[in-house]
């Protein structure tokens, strides 16, 4: 079961009953895709290239697709950006989020719209600088190779599904990242931490978003 819930700053979540977990933090919907994903993701790639790719897991509400085109309109980015989901919200549930309401830009009801409705299984140009491919599949079946340059790792927490932060999974993020590509998440639990260097990642411990002491940003080192 999915309910619509509203976080500290504001915006909308959701809560999946049957984990008993949110989507997103409790302390912040947008604040915390802004910081750990925007942020720690994006703007630090952003740095060296104008044309990234970026592997969303999972797609969820939308909002980190959502913010991450239009902050890529902002900073003149061409964004390839796919997004792994098996289950997804219904299209009902997203019409009833409030991010169009927050986010003051013009065409952010219209983009999320989109972003809903639009297929899947075939890349989507958004806008002209976003191109969006849905994919409806689980994480164990992601076989991408040296493909993306950020991975915004929003997975459930570990607590909620244990599996999705263990080695293979890991593994499988690490295979899926360019050289010199970075993988961000909310999380910064000691074993995950150990886990991802386990497979190859280095780790970097950055401050968290509002309600969390630090967050983490893993990176595939570019090889000589």
């Amino acid at each position: 079961m999915r309910t619509i819930i509203e976080t500290q700053d504001g915006s909308h979540s959701i809560m999946a009953e049957e984990f008993g977990v949110s989507y997103h933090s409790k302390y912040g919907a947008v604040q915390e895709t802004e910081h750990v994903f925007i942020n720690a993701g994006l703007r630090h790639q952003a740095s060296s290239k104008k044309e990234l790719s970026i592997l969303g897991i999972g797609f969820g509400t939308g909002l980190n697709a959502l913010m991450t085109c239009l902050e890529a309109e902002k900073m003149g980015l061409t964004i390839h950006y796919t997004a792994v989901e098996a289950y997804p919200i219904p299209p009902e549930l997203a019409e009833q989020l409030n991010y169009a309401e927050l986010i003051n830009v013009e065409k952010t009801g219209n983009i999320f719209r989109q972003l809903h409705q639009c297929d899947w299984e075939i890349p989507i140009n958004i806008e002209p600088h976003f191109i969006l491919t849905k994919r409806k599949q689980t994480f164990q079946d992601i076989a991408d190779l040296d493909a993306y340059d950020i991975i915004y790792f929003d997975a459930f927490a570990p607590n909620a599904q244990p599996e999705l932060w263990e080695a293979p999974i890991m593994q499988t993020m690490y295979d899926a990242l360019k050289a010199g590509g970075v993988m961000t998440t909310y999380c910064a639990k000691g074993v995950v931490k150990r886990t991802m260097k386990a497979v190859g990642f280095t780790i970097e411990a950055l401050p968290g978003p509002p309600g969390k002491r630090e967050m983490t940003r893993a990176v595939k080192k570019i090889t000589d």
